[in-house]
């Protein structure tokens, strides 16, 4: 026997295997329907014996070895115990039959022994495996290929097995023209290059042809695969440099102070994000990121405040901060609060370049024109029906606009505003005859207060003033900005005489209630103050140092800080003459 105990089949049996004690696999052996032997011929029945052998005269050394389920009468060495028949009803049948000894051999010519190999019981020389592979086969057998590089390997233990699969066999038509691969993937067959073995176990090797066309096929998929890689690097490359350029603040810019003149507006509230988005847009700036960067680096870059800008296309984004960064440089006019309409007037006319005094004459001939609402003109001898219309805000100047533009933009941006308060419903409510007279207040209060803290209790004491209960001043106001409205001034330091010597409507001095109309152009604060006023029963203000307004409700106080004021002027005046 071989050193496994192998069956008739090629294939060696160990009884580490699986299979190895299994009934149904016994059962099979015995048929002689081996799974590896199906359809193969079987082999011719050896011939019969019957009876006991002739005992042989040498004698040998006697093992021990453990009952084979096939086989009771042999035994396997220690090593191969633990194999048992899985089935412990069969495990208990083997042990139950008999052990026979083995033969002593005494030196006589070999005898036979009667085994049972499945078909009933034959008769084989001593020493001689009956299951093991005779040096003749019979007729029809297959090839015993043990032992040969054909053979399969030795069986595994489970633990250790792997499905390896089998490599193809299948033969190639030797006079089958060779195909070309068509795939055009560099991964394909023949894409390996000259030296790549030819494929199969007995496929047909490459030709020369073959080779070729090989090599230009590798040849064109590693140009496309450079071709891949050199635009996926370009690509990260060309956005990295440009995310570096912005971090390191190299965004593309212009130089100078630029070309074509152009107007710009920015709006409220716009960021520096923004307002370099729109500068790029309008041809100003190479960039949105030179606009922030420059920005970022002014001083005065976070105050750019909105409007209109006139600037120049392809400008440095340092020449367009620096413009936008001073507000003197804004394509506006600012009517600032408490601003009267002669100053509005000038100013138009010098920012549209017009001789002076232009856009008055235009205001006093198209004042019908301007939009003004019916009762702005309710008042008798006004100055100018325009005074406390021309609403304090900031307005752009476009190319081409015209004194009259932006008179009408003023006009209806007061009558927008005065309407949202409501003050035409709210007039009589306040002890006044029409909504002309809250605009009069409001600018009064606008001229007269110092800080917008006053303007509550500046209100209260022009109210009071208006009473008719009012003996202490008969209900005149009293006011020193009137005398510098009808002058044109503004100081602070009106003289006695001129406040009795003015003959004119706007002197509060000299006549009771209100001046015909506004005096100045009231802001937010102050008309909100005149609806709705302090309710403390002040009388009397004077600003003694002229920065601080104090408040009184009796004559006395106020004739005590009035001398005080006068000493004051009088030590500054000595001071200014040198004595």
């Amino acid at each position: 026997m071989t050193e496994y105990g192998r069956g008739s089949g090629p294939e060696p049996w160990h009884p580490e295997d699986p299979l190895y004690g299994d009934p149904a696999w016994a059962h099979q052996t015995q048929q002689g329907q081996l799974p590896h032997d199906v359809g193969r011929q079987q082999y011719p029945q050896e011939p019969q014996y019957h009876g006991q052998p002739p005992q042989p005269q040498y004698q040998q050394p006697q093992q021990q070895y453990a009952a084979h389920p096939q086989h009771p009468q042999q035994q396997y060495p220690a090593e191969y115990q633990g194999y048992a028949p899985e089935h412990p009803q069969q495990q208990q049948q083997y042990a139950q039959q008999p052990q026979q000894q083995q033969p002593v051999y005494d030196g006589g010519p070999p005898v036979q022994e009667v085994w049972d190999t499945g078909q009933g019981q034959q008769a084989v020389p001593y020493g001689v495996d009956p299951y093991a592979q005779q040096p003749v086969p019979y007729p029809g057998e297959a090839p015993d290929d043990y032992g040969t590089d054909r053979a399969y390997p030795p069986p595994q233990p489970p633990g250790r097995r792997h499905l390896v699969p089998e490599p193809s066999t299948e033969w190639q038509d030797e006079s089958a023209e060779p195909q070309d691969e068509e795939d055009g993937s560099f991964l394909a067959a023949g894409g390996g290059g000259e030296d790549e073995p030819p494929t199969g176990r007995r496929g047909r090797g490459k030709g020369k042809d073959d080779k070729n066309k090989g090599s230009r096929r590798a040849g064109s998929a590693c140009l496309i695969a450079a071709l891949v890689i050199v635009g996926a690097v370009g690509g990260v490359g060309y956005y990295g440099f440009s995310y570096i350029k912005a971090k390191l603040g190299m965004a593309e810019d212009y130089s100078g102070e630029g070309t074509t003149a152009v107007d710009v507006e920015i709006p409220k509230g716009a960021t520096l994000g923004q307002m370099g988005a729109i500068l790029e847009k309008a041809g100003v700036v190479a960039s949105a990121q030179a606009f922030v960067n420059a920005a970022q680096q002014n001083p005065k870059g976070s105050g750019i405040q909105p409007g209109l800008y006139p600037l120049r296309k392809q400008m440095s984004a340092k020449s367009v901060v620096d413009i936008m960064s001073d507000p003197s440089k804004l394509n506006v006019i600012i009517v600032a609060e408490g601003l009267r309409n002669v100053k509005v007037y000038e100013t138009i006319d010098k920012k549209l370049g017009l001789q002076e005094g232009t856009t008055q004459e235009l205001a006093k001939r198209e004042v019908k024109t301007l939009g003004l609402p019916a009762w702005a003109e309710d008042g008798k001898g006004l100055k100018d029906p325009l005074e406390g219309f021309l609403y304090p805000a900031r307005y752009d100047v476009t190319t081409g606009i015209t004194p009259q533009d932006l008179l009408k933009k003023m006009v209806k941006n007061a009558t927008d505003k005065y309407a949202a308060l409501g003050i035409e419903g709210k007039a009589k409510d306040l002890g006044l005859k029409n909504p002309l007279e809250v605009v009069t207040v409001a600018s009064l209060v606008q001229a007269e207060g110092n800080k917008h803290e006053d303007y509550r209790k500046m209100a209260a004491v022009i109210y009071n003033r208006l009473k008719p209960s009012n003996t202490v001043t008969n209900q005149k106001l009293e006011f020193d900005s009137t005398i510098n409205y009808i002058k044109g001034t503004s100081n602070i330091n009106v003289s006695r005489e001129e406040t009795r010597s003015i003959d004119d409507p706007y002197n509060t001095y000299k006549n009771r209630g209100l001046p015909p109309g506004a005096i100045s152009n009231p802001g937010a604060d102050a008309l909100n103050a005149v609806l709705n006023p302090d309710k403390d029963g002040w009388m009397f203000f004077v600003s003694v140092d002229g920065n601080k307004t104090t408040f009184t409700k009796t004559l006395a106080e106020h004739n005590k800080l009035v001398e005080e004021f006068n000493t004051r002027q009088a030590e500054k005046k000595q001071q200014q003459s040198g004595g």
